[in-house]
Formats: C-alpha cells, structure tokens, sequence
C-alpha cells in the first residue's frame, strides 16, 4: 500500500532546508555590508576609500579624528548642537538691541 502522506511531509522539510539556505545568504549579506561600512569592528573598503589625514583637521574639532562610525556620528551632532546654541546666542543678542 502506497501512503499518500509522505509527499506533504517531505515538503514541509524541503520548505525549511530553502528557508535556512536564504537565511544564510542574507546573513552573508549583512556581514559584507557591515564591513563595507566600517561597522563590525573590522575596516572595509569604504573607510579605506575615504582615508582621514590627521593634519588637516578643523580648527574647531580639537581632538583626533574618531575611528568608527558611531564616534563620528556622535562627534557630528555635538558639533550640529554647539553651532545651534551659537546661532541661538547670536540671534537673541540680535533682537536685544
């Protein structure tokens, strides 16, 4: 006797063995992507691509270039709200007069 069930089960396996091979590639994906980027821990083209020379650093930075990319970017914002408060300054000293 032939079982008509055994074509559904096998399936169901041949569904989660493709799931796991994509969840594999997209894994692989991400990881080269978080290289590219500088984000995991490792440096990728794009940080080799965009060297930083230490010399010509803005005035009003004052400290050595950050590394990674969190360090920039929280550097960046700092540098956004100090120019803010500045402008702040500036405009209420304005309107004062």
């Amino acid at each position: 006797m032939r079982n008509s069930g055994a074509p559904s089960r096998q399936r169901g396996w041949v569904g989660l063995v493709v799931l796991v091979i994509a969840l594999v590639i997209v894994a692989m994906l991400v990881k080269t992507v978080l290289n590219e980027y500088g984000l995991a821990g490792a440096t990728g083209t794009a940080s080799k691509a965009t060297a930083v020379d230490p010399v010509s650093q803005d005035g009003a930075a004052g400290s050595a270039s950050p590394r990674n990319a969190m360090e920039r970017a929280r550097g960046l914002e700092s540098a956004v709200q100090q120019q803010a408060a500045d402008q702040a300054k500036r405009i209420d000293d304005a309107l004062k007069r």
